[in-house]
């Protein structure tokens, strides 16, 4: 199982038996060397996808050769983490959230892996971005530990590294976004491209702009403290996965 780590997730602390690799792709570098190891009786590959230093901006992350390097070493599923804003009224900070949909306003990123001169054009069936099975799994393995997360969702995937106006969250929330993310997109898709079932959990460190606590600016200093207590939670359900 491949976990790909987002704000705040920068390792695992329930892994052992672990060694690192640098692994090299034809679409360039990862964001970091790849960490291997252990959680229960489960092979774990995890990658930290702004870097070990988490010196990557969303728009920077070299998306395709994330996924590529994940299924070069043998991935066989994707749980990606991935810090969010919240715009559904249920979506606060500290709820943690599987979601089921996802709308793309990114733009200018490498987005697929079927393009260049004498690449077949192919088209991937992406009704369903997330894998079914694998959001099952996320799911049940809350439940088993006791946890409350959410089933279902929109991830409304903005471009970065700039936060939202408050405008452009009222306009989401009437497409159907319920969260906002930088990082969603093209990662979803590079793995539905490469055969990978990928899933997500998101975790709201704020309200989005406009909204809720963040109505008339968003405050930076009180994410972290969100963060500390909401990965802990995730670091568990991570463990039950496995």
């Amino acid at each position: 199982m491949a976990i790909i780590g987002g704000t705040g997730l920068a390792g695992l602390a329930d892994l052992s038996d672990t060694r690192r690799r640098v692994v090299r792709t034809p679409y360039g570098d990862p964001s970091c060397a790849l960490t291997f190891g252990r959680i229960g009786t489960t092979d774990i590959v995890f990658l930290a996808r702004h870097g070990y230093g988490h010196t990557i901006a969303p728009h920077e992350i070299n998306y395709r050769a994330n996924i590529w390097a994940l299924r070069e070493v043998g991935a066989e599923r994707i749980i990606a983490v991935a810090t969010v804003g919240g715009i559904r009224d249920d979506f606060g900070p500290g709820e943690v959230i599987v979601p089921d949909q996802i709308i793309d306003y990114t733009h200018g990123r490498k987005a697929t892996y079927f393009e260049g001169s004498g690449t077949t054009v192919t088209h991937v069936d992406f009704t369903e971005p997330y894998d079914a099975e694998l959001r099952r799994l996320l799911l049940d393995s809350a439940a088993r530990a006791g946890e409350t997360i959410h089933d279902g969702g929109c991830y409304g995937c903005t471009q970065g590294p700039r936060l939202e106006t408050a405008a452009e969250i009222r306009r989401m929330a009437r497409d159907g976004c319920d969260l906002v993310g930088m990082t969603g997109m093209p990662e979803a898709l590079l793995a539905r491209e490469l055969g990978l079932p990928y899933a997500c959990i998101a975790v709201v460190a704020n309200h989005a702009a406009g909204l809720g606590s963040s109505r008339r600016s968003i405050s930076m200093s009180g994410i972290q403290g969100v963060l500390d207590t909401a990965l802990g939670r995730v670091h568990g359900l991570l463990s039950a996965c496995c």
